[in-house]
Protein backbone atom coordinates (compact mmCIF):
# COMPACT_ATOMS: atom_id res chain seq x y z
CA UNK A 1 0.00 0.00 0.00
CA UNK A 2 3.12 2.20 0.48
CA UNK A 3 2.97 2.93 -3.14
CA UNK A 4 -0.79 3.59 -3.81
CA UNK A 5 -0.50 7.21 -3.88
CA UNK A 6 0.76 6.75 -7.39
CA UNK A 7 -2.22 5.43 -9.04
CA UNK A 8 -4.48 7.32 -6.69
CA UNK A 9 -2.92 10.62 -8.16
CA UNK A 10 -3.40 9.11 -11.50
CA UNK A 11 -6.92 8.53 -11.02
CA UNK A 12 -7.68 11.92 -9.80
CA UNK A 13 -6.08 13.18 -12.92
CA UNK A 14 -8.19 10.99 -15.11
CA UNK A 15 -11.06 13.16 -13.61
CA UNK A 16 -9.38 16.19 -15.12
CA UNK A 17 -6.53 18.70 -14.61
CA UNK A 18 -5.79 19.50 -11.61
CA UNK A 19 -3.19 21.70 -9.49
CA UNK A 20 -0.66 20.51 -6.35
CA UNK A 21 -2.83 21.69 -3.14
CA UNK A 22 -6.12 20.48 -4.84
CA UNK A 23 -4.71 16.85 -5.71
CA UNK A 24 -3.55 17.51 -1.79
CA UNK A 25 -7.01 17.63 -0.81
CA UNK A 26 -8.39 15.09 -2.87
CA UNK A 27 -5.99 12.25 -2.08
CA UNK A 28 -6.99 12.99 1.90
CA UNK A 29 -9.55 11.28 0.85
CA UNK A 30 -8.65 8.46 -0.86
CA UNK A 31 -5.65 7.91 1.33
CA UNK A 32 -5.79 6.35 5.22
CA UNK A 33 -3.00 8.12 6.38
CA UNK A 34 -4.72 11.15 6.19
CA UNK A 35 -2.42 14.78 5.64
CA UNK A 36 -0.55 14.30 2.65
CA UNK A 37 3.18 15.46 2.41
CA UNK A 38 3.31 18.44 0.04
CA UNK A 39 7.30 17.53 -0.44
CA UNK A 40 6.82 13.93 -1.74
CA UNK A 41 3.46 14.81 -3.78
CA UNK A 42 5.52 17.24 -5.92
CA UNK A 43 8.39 14.89 -5.96
CA UNK A 44 6.25 12.19 -7.22
CA UNK A 45 4.79 14.34 -9.84
CA UNK A 46 7.77 15.78 -11.00
CA UNK A 47 8.88 12.03 -11.44
CA UNK A 48 5.67 11.39 -13.01
CA UNK A 49 6.09 14.43 -15.58
CA UNK A 50 9.65 13.29 -16.56
CA UNK A 51 8.34 9.93 -16.98
CA UNK A 52 5.83 11.48 -19.81
CA UNK A 53 3.04 10.12 -17.73
CA UNK A 54 1.80 13.51 -16.64
CA UNK A 55 1.97 16.85 -17.97
CA UNK A 56 1.74 20.45 -16.59
CA UNK A 57 1.78 23.68 -17.41
CA UNK A 58 1.00 26.91 -15.40
CA UNK A 59 -2.44 28.14 -15.31
CA UNK A 60 -4.30 31.62 -13.86
CA UNK A 61 -7.63 30.02 -13.84
CA UNK A 62 -7.67 29.93 -10.12
CA UNK A 63 -7.27 32.72 -7.71
CA UNK A 64 -4.10 33.82 -6.34
CA UNK A 65 -0.92 33.53 -7.90
CA UNK A 66 -0.13 31.30 -10.66
CA UNK A 67 -0.08 27.27 -10.22
CA UNK A 68 1.23 24.70 -11.97
CA UNK A 69 -1.83 22.55 -13.40
CA UNK A 70 -1.17 18.58 -13.68
CA UNK A 71 -2.78 16.38 -16.40
CA UNK A 72 -2.77 12.52 -17.25
CA UNK A 73 -1.17 11.71 -20.56
CA UNK A 74 -1.41 8.89 -23.29
CA UNK A 75 0.81 7.14 -21.32
CA UNK A 76 -0.43 8.01 -17.32
CA UNK A 77 -3.83 6.79 -18.99
CA UNK A 78 -2.22 3.50 -20.00
CA UNK A 79 -0.11 3.37 -16.42
CA UNK A 80 -3.36 3.88 -14.89
CA UNK A 81 -4.67 0.82 -16.76
CA UNK A 82 -2.23 -1.46 -15.69
CA UNK A 83 -2.55 0.02 -11.83
CA UNK A 84 -6.26 -0.55 -11.66
CA UNK A 85 -5.62 -4.34 -12.88
CA UNK A 86 -3.12 -5.30 -10.78
CA UNK A 87 -5.08 -3.75 -7.64
CA UNK A 88 -7.77 -5.88 -9.14
CA UNK A 89 -5.97 -8.78 -8.88
CA UNK A 90 -4.75 -8.25 -5.69
CA UNK A 91 -7.81 -7.61 -4.07
CA UNK A 92 -8.87 -11.29 -5.69
CA UNK A 93 -5.85 -12.77 -4.24
CA UNK A 94 -6.74 -10.87 -0.68
CA UNK A 95 -10.14 -12.39 -0.75
CA UNK A 96 -8.88 -15.70 -1.05
CA UNK A 97 -6.56 -15.60 1.50
CA UNK A 98 -9.71 -13.74 3.89
CA UNK A 99 -12.01 -16.35 2.99
CA UNK A 100 -9.68 -19.49 3.46
CA UNK A 101 -9.16 -17.31 7.18
CA UNK A 102 -11.92 -17.72 7.82
CA UNK A 103 -12.56 -21.51 7.19
CA UNK A 104 -9.90 -22.29 8.87
CA UNK A 105 -10.50 -20.29 12.00
CA UNK A 106 -14.20 -21.40 12.20
CA UNK A 107 -13.12 -24.73 12.74
CA UNK A 108 -12.71 -26.06 16.49
CA UNK A 109 -8.90 -25.82 16.95
CA UNK A 110 -8.49 -29.67 17.37
CA UNK A 111 -10.34 -29.86 13.99
CA UNK A 112 -7.85 -27.91 12.31
CA UNK A 113 -4.99 -30.68 12.37
CA UNK A 114 -3.69 -32.49 9.14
Amino acid sequence: MERFVEPAVLLLLAEGPRHGYDLADALEGLLEEGRVDFGNLYRLLRSLEAEGIVASSWSDEVPGPLKRTYELTDEGTVLLATWAESLRVGQERVAAFLQRYRAVTSKPREARKP
